[in-house]
Parts: C-alpha cells; structure tokens; sequence
C-alpha cells in the first residue's frame, strides 16, 4: 500500500522540473482578447495537452469558435468497483500585461526573485493567474503517477483558453460534451488561500447584474439661463433616482430586492469571526476608515453574504474643462447588482427597472440596456462530504483549520458546471491577495505553487478513499 508520504517525496524532489514546465508555459503569450496572439493561445493548448498525454492521459484539443479546449480523461487502474469521477478545471489563457514600462522584468521572461524579507516569489504574467494555479493539480497527478502507475480517482481536466476574455465559448462547449464531462464534482484551482500559512476553500460566490441607464429630458442641451428653473435637467433626476437606492442605514430600497436573501447561518458566522478579520485594516489599505455598507453586519459578511446595489459609472452634460452653461439633453449612469442565496437575476433586474421608471417625470423618458441576464449566487454547503474531505487534507498540509471563506466576487464557471452539467465545484486555490493578478509584477510565491502541490496530492488521496 503506497503512503501518501511517499508520494510528496516524489513531489518534492520533482519541484524543480515542476517549476521548469511553469516558466516554459509562462513563456508563451497566451493572451485571448488580442488576436494578435491567437497562435500563441494555441501553442499553449498544445503544450498542456502534449505534457498530459506523457503523463498517461487521454489529451486532445477541441476547437471552438474562439481559443481551443484542452480535454484530457484518466482512467485509475486496478480499481474494483466503482470509482469517484471528478472534472479539474483551469485556464491558461493570460491578460494583457500593458503598461509594460510597470514591470521590473519582462511579464513573459518568468523569473524566480527572492525577497528581502526573504521569501521566493516567481514573477511572469500567469504565475498565479492561473497557469501556476492549475499546474499544482497536473504536478501532484503527476507524482501520484510516478510514484504509483496511476491516479485514486478517475480524472477529467478541461483547461479552456478564453477565461480571461470572458469565456465566449464555454456553455454551447459544456452544452455539447454535457456527456463526457458531468462528474461527480467540480474542483477549480483559481482562488486564494485565507493568508500564506492558512488554505482556504471558497464555499460562497455572489452573482450579479448588470444594467445601464439613459434619462433623456429636452430633445437637445439647452442654455441654463434661457432654461434653468422650467426645464427638466436629467441630471438632477438621474441624481435623486441613483440616492433613493438606499436607506440611512445602507439597505438597498428596491422593492423585492431581498427576496431570497437569509440571515447567515449562526455557525458560519462563528468561523468567520475566528479568522480574526481586521475591518479597520481592511478598508485603512484602501485610504478609507468607516463602513459605509448596512449597518450591523461586518465587512466580512457584507462582502461574502450581502447582496449590493453599486453605481459604477456616471455622466451627462459637458465635462472638458472651464464651464459651459447647459442642461444636458441626457444622463447616465453604470449599475450592478451583486447578489447571494436564492436571489433571482431577471426578478432584481425587473424590480429595479420598475424602480427606477417610478422617479422619471412624465415629459422624460428613461431607456436601459444590459450585457447579459446575469448570473445567480453559488453556493456549496460547509456541511459537504467533499468540502470537509478536502478541508481536512489541507490541514494536513498546513497544520492549521482550513478557512472556509466566501467570495465578493463571481467566477462564473461555478454556475455553468451547476446549471449545465448539474454538478457542485469546490474552489481550492493557493494565490494571496498581493499576487498582483491583472496587473504589471503579477508572482506567484514559490511556497503556493510548492504547497498547491503537496496539497493537491493529499486532497487527491482523501478523495479517493
């Protein structure tokens, strides 16, 4: 019976080969919102399928209408009955790294620095985002292999090419393969651990929606002096719309707006008090000192278990510079909604239209335009087999509680595994919040990518016990 000791040796020795395959990955520009690196996406789906077929898997590109696929299946040998199946999911296409004259060396020449604080850092546009990310699950495959002629569980990985672009050709793909891709379960390596010496899985994602608003007044701008006083100014009503969008104590005033939304659960609270969260810390980094959200919720749970009503952008009338005395013909304003539980994106989407058409005077008019229908909340139960299988192998590791943390944020391929192939994801990641992920001297700590690995070798353990 092969110890799983035996099996992190392996990885251990094996990590300077594992950190060479991510800087020859990291090499190429897979950027996918610029066509001008199409090949280079490609090159990038080649070498991660090429290095899973060494590996023992079933590996092939699939073509979309956009960047390809990388589709790789594993078949664990001598299992008597049956086995779990679980799909692994990654990306490896990159943003763009502009401004470039921001990086200390080059975003594609990746390069292993250490610290003065001493601390090994690997630097390169994908280091953690997610190249470096999804390489800890392939690397701890990998000395699972080495070590014994196969995997605990059968493994499906699906690398896509296109994450970073807002993954145009994901769903009609899951669509398609539904079949030959519904698992068991889903687990997605592109999050963060809780801080450096303490993993965390991510069991809450908010949702959200988009909307956009004109309010159009006179057919034209008109003269403040001719005007001002008698004519609407959309501005004013754009204005006193967008500030009755919540009460004084931060409540969003929509109604409707919180169907579907429950109080958090009193022991999920009691573990998010114990990662001793600091708010004033937390809002001090950002230049700011006071909560603005709805009163009597902490920070952690506004951004983990709240849903919001945010203004994002702005404008009407003229803004060059010195003065110039109109009322603006038009106004506008970028909103979204980001939501949790059970809330509904087209019910809050309708709501606020509704909403929103009761401020308008009657000789203006108010038009909305939105990208998408939105997406809901995600959620996996903290009470989950896997999660806890999972949260124990990662104690393992560390010797410290996994965190079990939520997200303010959405990943939308949580969702499309739930709705389309009818599977739950668990979110394991090794990033930290100073990864610099999107931005120039992205790095990834080379004890992420070294624990990822190790990590992944115990979770994989554990799942397939």
């Amino acid at each position: 019976m092969t110890r799983i000791d035996d099996i992190l040796s392996t990885a251990d020795k094996g990590l300077e080969r594992s950190l060479d395959r991510l800087f020859d990955l990291v090499r190429i520009p897979s950027i996918s919102t610029d066509p001008a690196y199409k090949a280079d996406c490609r090159r990038a789906a080649e070498r991660v399928a090429a290095d899973l077929e060494a590996l023992g898997f079933s590996a092939s590109l699939r073509d979309t209408p956009g960047h390809p696929m990388v589709v790789a299946h594993f078949e664990p040998k001598d299992k008597a009955g049956k086995v779990p199946h679980f799909l692994f999911y990654g990306h490896y296409d990159v943003q763009p790294p502009d401004p470039l004259d921001k990086w200390t060396t080059p975003p594609f020449e990746p390069e292993k620095r250490t610290g003065k604080d001493g601390v090994v850092r690997l630097y390169g546009r994908g280091t953690a985002d997610d190249k470096g990310q999804f390489l800890t699950f392939i690397e701890a495959m990998r000395a699972w292999i080495a070590e014994t002629g196969t995997l605990p569980v059968k493994a499906t990985i699906l690398i896509e090419g296109e994450e970073e672009s807002g993954s145009p050709s994901l769903v009609p793909f899951l669509k398609e393969n539904r079949a030959e891709l519904s698992c068991d379960a889903a687990f997605v390596c592109d999050t963060n651990m809780w801080d450096e010496k303490t993993p965390a899985i991510t069991t809450r994602l908010r949702g959200m929606v988009k909307d956009e608003i004109t309010i159009t007044g006179p057919r034209v701008d008109l003269h403040s002096g001719a005007y001002g006083g008698p004519a609407a100014n959309p501005i004013r009503i754009l204005s006193k719309l967008l500030s009755k969008l919540h009460d004084k104590n931060g409540k969003v005033t929509i109604p409707g707006f919180y169907d579907g939304v429950s109080d958090l659960p009193k022991d999920v609270k009691a573990q998010w008090g114990k990662l001793k969260f600091s708010d004033k810390k937390f809002l001090k980094e950002v230049g700011l000192s006071v909560p603005a959200g709805e009163k009597g919720k902490s920070v952690l749970e506004q951004v983990w278990a709240r849903p919001t009503a945010e203004v994002n952008g702005i404008w009407g009338g003229y803004t060059g510079a010195g003065t110039k005395t109109v009322i603006p013909s038009q106004a506008h304003a970028k909103l979204t909604f980001r939501l949790v539980g059970k809330q509904n994106p087209q019910k809050i989407q309708k709501a606020f239209r509704a909403f929103a058409k009761a401020q308008v005077p009657k000789d203006c008019r108010i038009e909305f335009s939105s990208s998408g229908p939105g997406s809901p909340a995600s959620e996996i139960a903290e009470t989950s087999p896997l999660i806890r299988k999972s949260a124990a192998a990662l104690k393992d590791e560390f010797g410290r509680n996994t965190a079990l943390i939520g997200s303010g944020g959405s990943i939308p391929i949580v969702r499309y595994f739930k709705d389309v192939l009818g599977m739950d994801s668990v979110l394991i990641g090794f990033g930290l919040n100073d990864d610099a992920l999107h931005s120039p001297n992205e790095k990834y700590n080379l004890s992420s990518f070294h624990r990822g690995i190790r990590s992944w070798v115990r979770v994989l353990g554990a799942l397939g016990r």
